[in-house]
């Protein structure tokens, strides 16, 4: 009998190891990540990338807002008691202003392109100047602009098109003042289209930027 209750005790310490194990793979990590694997960052490698479910508590390693381990303080030295004195008033108490509480905030817009053009319309940049008027109001994090293209053309030229139209988006924002490094861009070539290639007005949806904004303001 006193072997069966070890065996049983062994068997419930293995399933609460597996648990927490289970428990700590489970964590997920909300910085953007490349295909290969490495997080995203600035232009200096200051600032990690983050997606609309971050917080301190999945940041990648090493990535700014991590939650770092309490620093170890050592115990003092034991010191002699002072001599007594009478007690002090007792302060009043001070109730603390509330911490500001903040939100994340999202914004898009698409700039479309002429057949084999990276330039911007006037339409586009109107859509830009809204972007960049909407960006004063909040602690801008990252603009992302990725292009994309109709089906005319080899996958090739196509891909080199889309990163023209992704740049060209980018070099009208850093003109209106937004830091360079917090534009990221990106060319899809004509993988992602978002209507049907075979008509004219199909193709003329998919010569496209789309462009989004993440930061986070105080509610």
């Amino acid at each position: 009998m006193k072997k069966l209750n070890r065996v049983a005790s062994l068997f419930a310490v293995a399933a609460v190891a597996a648990a927490a194990a289970s428990g700590a793979s489970a964590q997920t990590i909300d910085n953007w990540r490349a295909t290969d694997g490495t997080v995203w960052k600035n232009g200096t490698n200051e600032y990690c990338w983050r997606n609309n479910f971050w917080t301190p508590a999945t940041a990648a390693k090493g990535c700014d807002g991590e939650i770092k381990p309490a620093p170890k303080v050592e115990a003092p030295a034991p010191v002699a008691p002072p001599a007594p004195v009478a007690p002090p008033a007792p302060p009043k108490p001070v109730t603390p202003p509330p911490a500001p509480v903040s939100e994340k905030v999202t914004f898009a817009a698409d700039a479309f392109f002429d057949f084999d053009k990276s330039t911007l319309k006037p339409e586009a940049m109107a859509k830009l100047d809204d972007l960049v008027g909407k960006t004063k109001g909040i602690n801008l994090e990252v603009i992302i602009a990725v292009g994309h293209t109709d089906s005319v053309g080899s996958d090739e030229y196509n891909q080199k098109l889309s990163i023209r139209r992704s740049e060209a988006v980018k070099a009208y924002l850093v003109n209106k003042g937004v830091e360079p490094n917090r534009v990221y861009t990106e060319g899809k070539g004509e993988k992602q289209p978002v209507a049907d290639n075979k008509t004219a007005e199909g193709r003329a949806k998919n010569r496209r930027t789309e462009i989004e904004v993440v930061g986070t303001r105080n509610k």
